[in-house]
């Protein structure tokens, strides 16, 4: 499908690393180009399956070291608070040395760090070991994202970061699905030896195209002024539009991934799946997100920014009280199906706004936009974590589901209002 997209004309005159915003439209037709997008799209199902492969995982890892659910969530906790904060200087890293080359570089890093994590002996150590290895594959998709900024007119934007994404949704897909299938096989120790080999596929595929194909190299935008980390930051924050998408998605992220973290442990121990029907259940979600990123553009055409969001608002909350009210596991799949869907029906309409909000310093922005997302969800999953080892997950489930519906009620008001304006 990314390929579809940047087939046509070749770009006039002899290759340039630096790109005025005029060749930006011609860049699309690049096939070297569109290798560059996949590459990245490889790096980031790795950055994808290792930030959902640990979900499925929370009964399994519990059981072993004889803690409570809420206990083992500390796991996903401490990978997403620096991963999230990772994050706020993924831009700067991106900008001084290559966004490409930084990609490269981290996956690499990765495939050492998640190998700690099959050493574990304890759920501290294991939180501390997936809190070691969260910055290395940080910054994979927040410099992807900047990157297709860099390349891709705003007008088709949201169409290609769907399908760059679709990288990452697919890796959330087989994170979860090998969490719960060769955890329940080989033990959740395997599972991140697998996690380490794909960081590794990823690191030596975007290595390989480093001499011939100039795509790698940054591409700058010499009509705009560039900014330094501080300055990049305080005008980002000075923009309102900018500041109300932050918090839009750092809401979004905490609502939605309070819930979604404990679908896996809900239905192992309310329905009593094994961990092999838990993850292929819980990799309905990717299923659902790639959906989605297969009809984007048809769906961005019909609906608008707007009908996205408030589509999306319905869609994952009728996925949230499905799981909260059926009295059998069989509607799960499709519950977490449609909570992908609506999910990246709104997410992505957020992204495409932040890869806009300040395009002198486009990597910063998106990295910040990152930051938030993951710091919401950490909170998220803290704040929900002694409710679900209380009275379980359905609550969490319901509260969701109000929430979210809420929150796209609010996005929707507010496009629609930058829009009049």
């Amino acid at each position: 499908m990314i390929a579809r997209q940047f087939r046509g004309r070749k770009p006039a005159g002899p290759p340039r690393v630096n790109l005025s915003a005029e060749l930006t439209a011609a860049a699309l037709s690049d096939r070297a180009l569109t290798r560059v997008i996949v590459l990245m799209a490889l790096a980031a199902f790795a950055s994808g399956a290792s930030l959902r492969v640990s979900d499925p995982l929370l009964p399994q890892v519990a059981q072993d070291f004889g803690s409570t659910l809420g206990a083992a969530s500390s796991i996903v906790t401490a990978y997403a608070v620096p991963y999230g904060f990772t994050q706020i200087f993924s831009g700067v890293i991106g900008d001084r040395f290559g966004k490409c080359q930084a990609v490269a570089a981290t996956c690499a890093l990765s495939f050492l760090l998640v190998l700690l994590c099959a050493g574990a002996q304890s759920v501290p150590q294991l939180a501390l070991a997936r809190f070691i290895a969260a910055p290395g594959a940080a910054i994979i998709v927040p410099l992807g994202m900047a990157y297709v900024g860099d390349v891709v007119p705003y007008q088709r934007r949201q169409t290609v970061l769907a399908r760059f994404l679709a990288g990452q949704m697919c890796g959330m897909i087989a994170g979860q699905v090998a969490g719960g299938i060769i955890g329940d096989h080989f033990g959740w120790r395997s599972v991140f030896l697998a996690l380490a080999f794909v960081f590794a596929a990823a690191a030596v595929a975007l290595a390989t195209q480093f001499r011939g194909n100039r795509w790698t190299r940054a591409p700058h935008h010499d009509d705009i002024p560039r900014e330094g980390f501080i300055s990049a930051y305080r005008k980002l924050l000075g923009v309102p539009w900018a500041r109300y998408i932050l918090l839009a998605v750092f809401l979004e992220a905490g609502i939605f991934f309070g819930g979604f973290t404990y679908v896996a442990a809900d239905l192992h121990a309310r329905f009593g799946l094994s961990f092999s029907a838990v993850g292929t259940v819980v990799g309905a979600y990717g299923l659902g997100s790639v959906l989605y990123a297969s009809s984007v553009h048809r769906l961005v055409n019909a609906f608008g920014e707007r009908g996205l969001a408030i589509g999306g608002g319905a869609v994952v909350m009728v996925g949230f009280l499905m799981l909260a009210i059926s009295p059998v596991w069989q509607s799960a799949p499709a519950a977490v199906c449609l909570l992908g869907f609506g999910y990246y029906m709104v997410h992505n309409t957020l992204q495409t706004n932040a890869t806009q909000m300040l395009p002198q310093a486009r990597a910063t922005a998106v990295a910040g936009f990152s930051a938030a997302l993951f710091l919401g969800q950490s909170g998220g999953v803290a704040l929900a974590a002694p409710v679900v080892d209380r009275a379980g997950a359905v609550p969490v489930f319901v509260a969701a589901a109000i929430m979210w519906a809420a929150l796209a009620v609010w996005i929707r008001i507010r496009i629609g209002r930058r829009e009049i304006f």
